[in-house]
């Protein structure tokens, strides 16, 4: 049995990472009263789901009172699985952004539509537009915290870049 997690509402939802940049291990947590779940993911997935949710939220209305939230990552951080898919909707009705997140996982070889199984194991959670809006400001800032990006190939620059552009000869200083 797979253990997924379906919130009608939670206390936080939020985006984190852990370690030095470049090194960085990024994670999607949630806390519904006293429990707590963490999954890790990419920092691509972090910006992409930013990305997304900049867009959802723009095509409705402003939130009257944004409340400040602490958005930080809670100890411990160690996560319960890895996240493979996400997915938004928006739910018209109750006025809630729905986020589904999905464990990463490989089809067997005799069968490809296991990455399809009702059993993955999944994260389910419906937050309210402040609690979008202040993890978009959160997550911004997040994904622009790591390593500047390269001026020529746009990858991360650091102590290892060899940038492809450059037929790795590196980037300039």
């Amino acid at each position: 049995m797979t253990d997924s997690h379906d919130f009608e509402a939670v206390d936080r939802f939020t985006a984190g990472a852990v370690g030095e940049p470049g090194r960085r291990i990024f994670l999607f947590q949630v806390r519904a009263g006293t429990t707590q779940v963490t999954v890790k993911c990419e920092k691509q997935q972090v910006a992409a789901l930013t990305e997304y949710l900049q867009g959802v939220l723009a095509d409705l209305p402003a939130v009257d009172d944004p409340t400040p939230v602490d958005l930080e990552l809670e100890a411990p951080f160690e996560p319960e699985w890895v996240a493979g898919t996400l997915s938004v909707a928006y739910d018209d009705v109750s006025d809630l952004i729905v986020i589904l997140i999905e464990e990463v996982g490989e089809p067997d070889d005799d069968d490809e539509t296991d990455l399809l199984s009702p059993d993955r194991t999944s994260l389910r959670v419906r937050l309210t537009r402040t609690q979008v809006t202040a993890l978009v400001a959160h997550t911004v800032a997040l994904v622009e915290a790591g390593r500047p990006p390269c001026p020529i190939c746009g990858n991360p620059r650091g102590p290892d870049h060899a940038c492809p552009r450059t037929n790795g000869h590196g980037p300039p200083r």
